[in-house]
């Protein structure tokens, strides 16, 4: 079922501003990656297909995700997240910088909202609905196993309510909801380096959401 799903993702071209963004990225690229190829087709998640914990993040970085071919890896926000995997025991290592690394999430799967990387990291809400039936078919075929739900940054936050029906909520930094089926919701500011470079998420408040995490999982 997941490998059918991948496949679909990988072939959907249904927003045509971000199939022209990710193609012109990858053929100007950055100096830093200048001899890398890009990944530039949209992205799936990852992770174990079994997991309680679900992260949804915004959507791939231009020479992040684009370009490694995994979310989360490669860019600074990919660093934040893996460290505070790692440290919580969601991850088998702190880096994740390509595919090839080793990196194995445990009991814990990522995804985004949007899976091609957006211009200037804003996409439509055109684009947000059209890629809204990868995100629900994702939580469908992750299933009543998933317990708690971590959305980085308000546009997640906002797509996950609205896919799962969920009004009246508002977005803040480790504010957490109880929702059906027995499940958590957590919101996080989104680790860009506009959040960490300014203080806006520290590290102390970043690491202490995922430390909630693992606290719900376990009761």
């Amino acid at each position: 079922m997941f490998d059918n799903f991948v496949d679909k993702v990988i072939e959907c071209k249904q927003c045509p501003r971000l199939t022209k963004y990710i193609e012109h990225v990858r053929r100007t690229k950055v100096k830093r990656f200048i001899g890398e190829d890009y990944w530039a087709k949209p992205l799936p998640g990852f992770g174990d297909p079994n997991a309680a914990l679900l992260i949804i993040g915004l959507a791939p970085a231009a020479h992040g995700g684009n370009r490694t071919g995994r979310i989360f890896t490669g860019d600074s926000s990919g660093d934040w997240l893996a460290k505070a995997l790692y440290e919580t025991g969601f991850a088998n290592q702190q880096i994740s910088i390509s595919k090839n690394d080793g990196y194995e999430l445990r009991n814990t799967y990522i995804t985004a909202i949007v899976k091609c990387a957006p211009p200037k990291n804003i996409p439509t809400s055109l684009e947000i609905m059209n890629c809204s039936q990868h995100l629900r078919t994702e939580i469908k075929l992750l299933g009543n196993r998933i317990k708690v739900i971590i959305t980085l940054g308000k546009i997640a936050f906002d797509g996950y309510c609205k896919i799962s029906g969920l009004k009246g909520l508002s977005f803040g930094h480790n504010l957490v909801y109880p929702i059906k089926e027995d499940k958590k919701l957590i919101c996080s500011y989104h680790p860009s380096k506009r959040n960490t470079n300014t203080g806006t998420l520290t590290w102390d408040m970043w690491i202490n959401v995922f430390r909630y995490a693992q606290l719900l999982l376990k009761l």
